[in-house]
């Protein structure tokens, strides 16, 4: 009984103390900033302030490595996408995968994520080069909203990270049942896409299969000048180059180089059957 008693009050003490130091730090404008961001006050300041650091802005270290906010982007992006996905699958409980994935999508794509660091004032603190321009680079934005996620997990864990999409994002300033309803045809916009760029696009129903609880499974696959891009599930022919398509558009949209290696593979490919044929 005593000892249940001496770990009692050492964690009221431990508590009392960790609040008296989360009210000392919330007097000081680094804290306070942050605070206005993210609703509530950070305890290890350094991770928020390494979030908001670009590249261009990157602080040597003494064994010669640059700190940017790039590791803590890529921890957040796997960070948001694991609490996004945790949040639509238990919201939606009776919709496929199909509908999840896209809903998703929409959510943590780069245009998104940019407008919502904006919305919350992230843009503010980002700290960035005057020879960057972020008119043109609003990506950064973007970025900088998931290295504050990775921030947020290192400092806080897990639950922090869903309570903060939930209450601060989601509640404020994203109305997930419109987004969810404004599904993305991304069969358009790939078909738009390659005519934009006088490319071809083809699908071809790759395998029909019934799963073991006698569902029909199809899968798809995207060509482009006849090369195949990448593949695409569903339950209906329909669906699975749906997922084709979404698979391609998340291609080009992290890779800004795509349409320019696509075709340099393109021109390789037709250079190799021309050989080919002359040694025949």
């Amino acid at each position: 009984m005593l000892l249940l008693k001496n770990i009692l009050i050492k964690f009221v003490i431990k508590y009392i103390i960790q609040k008296i130091r989360l009210l000392s730090n919330a007097r000081k404008e680094p804290y306070f900033l942050f605070f206005k961001v993210l609703g509530f006050y950070p305890k290890k300041i350094e991770y928020y302030q390494l979030a908001v650091r670009h590249r261009s802005v990157s602080i040597p270290t003494n064994n010669g490595h640059l700190l940017s906010n790039e590791r803590l982007e890529f921890l957040g992006d796997a960070v948001l996408n694991s609490v996004v996905t945790d949040i639509l699958y238990h919201r939606y409980e009776n919709q496929r995968e199909g509908f999840l994935t896209n809903t998703r999508s929409k959510i943590v794509k780069r245009d998104s994520l940019n407008l919502l660091a904006v919305e919350i004032g992230l843009d503010k603190l980002v700290m960035v080069t005057k020879y960057v321009n972020t008119h043109t680079n609003n990506n950064i934005y973007g970025n900088a909203l998931e290295a504050l996620m990775g921030a947020i997990y290192l400092d806080f864990g897990y639950k922090k990270c869903k309570k903060f999409v939930e209450q601060r994002l989601f509640r404020t300033f994203v109305n997930l049942d419109q987004v969810a309803e404004n599904e993305v045809n991304f069969k358009s916009k790939l078909i738009e896409w390659c005519q934009k760029n006088h490319l071809q696009t083809e699908f071809v129903l790759i395998d029909e299969s019934l799963s073991k609880s006698n569902k029909h499974l199809f899968q798809s696959g995207l060509t482009i000048e006849g090369k195949t891009i990448c593949l695409g599930c569903g339950s209906s022919k329909k669906e699975s180059q749906q997922d084709a398509s979404r698979i391609a558009d998340q291609m080009i949209q992290s890779n800004p180089n795509f349409l320019e290696e696509l075709l340099t593979e393109i021109h390789q490919s037709s250079d190799d059957i021309s050989t080919s044929a002359e040694i025949q």
